[in-house]
């Protein structure tokens, strides 16, 4: 069986959304500032098939928090929902240890399930018309 990025194979993936479970995932910002030559110095492609490595990526248009670029967003499991963890918005991610950071961390199960470790809470910001959570 192929493994999914999570390390699953296809058919656990396929049975884990049959019956409800969905994994942590992460969403991208590419649109005006976020993923462009704006911010220069990062091999924009290469970040999101890094965290493609680790879980299932969206790629979004402008998530309106320019000022952060590059933005990813690290959505909860099922199992980290179960948990009261919501989605942790992370801004300024622009080198490759901390793309890698990112990763690790959804590997190791993400917001509810793995604690977060203590220096993405350097990238770690609450977007305009939300609560801070931790």
């Amino acid at each position: 069986m192929p493994a999914t990025p999570t390390g699953r194979t296809t058919d656990d993936a396929r049975a884990a959304t049959a019956t409800g479970l969905v994994p942590c995932r992460i969403v991208v910002c590419r649109d005006c500032c976020c993923g462009s030559p704006k911010v220069t110095g990062v091999d924009h492609t290469a970040q999101t098939e890094r965290l493609r490595a680790a879980a299932p990526v969206r790629v979004s248009d402008c998530l309106d928090v320019c000022d952060q670029a590059n933005v990813i967003v690290v959505q909860p499991s099922t199992e980290g929902r179960a948990a009261g963890a919501r989605p942790v918005w992370l801004g300024l991610v622009n080198d490759p240890d901390a793309t890698e950071d990112i990763a690790a961390w959804v590997r190791a199960g993400g917001p509810g399930v793995a604690p977060r470790p203590d220096i993405l809470d350097l990238y770690t910001f609450t977007p305009p018309g939300r609560r801070a959570t931790r």
